[in-house]
């Protein structure tokens, strides 16, 4: 019966990593250009300097999410991913509060990124029952 819940509890651990990491991957599609960030935020990015760094924002924002979807089946690297996954969350959150005024597009990121906390509390409790 131990082995049983041992199994589901790592699989709950894996599948809310890849949840995370998958919502974390979304962005990536911003790094073929302008055209592409302006439909994931909902507005032009037309300034040089701002498509560079959106640009390699998506690329970090894919590096995080591979490394989630990868610690998924790596237990050793879990907690990492589970650190990098509520710091990379929680800090938009603030981010998102403290600024305030944002579109629809990017409320509908607060929305995905609230998804990714709650499947990363459910894994992260999940991963502490198993220790």
């Amino acid at each position: 019966m131990n082995d049983t819940k041992s199994a589901a509890g790592s699989r709950l651990v894996a599948a809310s990593l890849i949840v995370a990491g998958v919502i974390h991957l979304v962005p990536v599609t911003g790094v073929l250009g302008a055209d592409r960030l302006a439909a994931l935020y909902g507005f032009p990015i037309a300034d040089p300097n701002l498509v560079i760094l959106m640009r390699h924002r998506a690329v970090l924002f894919a590096l995080l999410g591979a490394f989630m979807v990868y610690a998924a089946l790596r237990p050793a690297l879990q907690f990492l991913a589970f650190v990098a996954g509520f710091v990379s969350v929680l800090s938009f959150f603030w981010i998102a509060w403290s600024v305030g005024g944002y579109n629809d597009s990017v409320a509908r990121i607060v929305a995905g990124d609230v998804v990714a906390f709650v499947s990363l509390v459910i894994g992260g409790v999940a991963r502490g029952r198993q220790r």
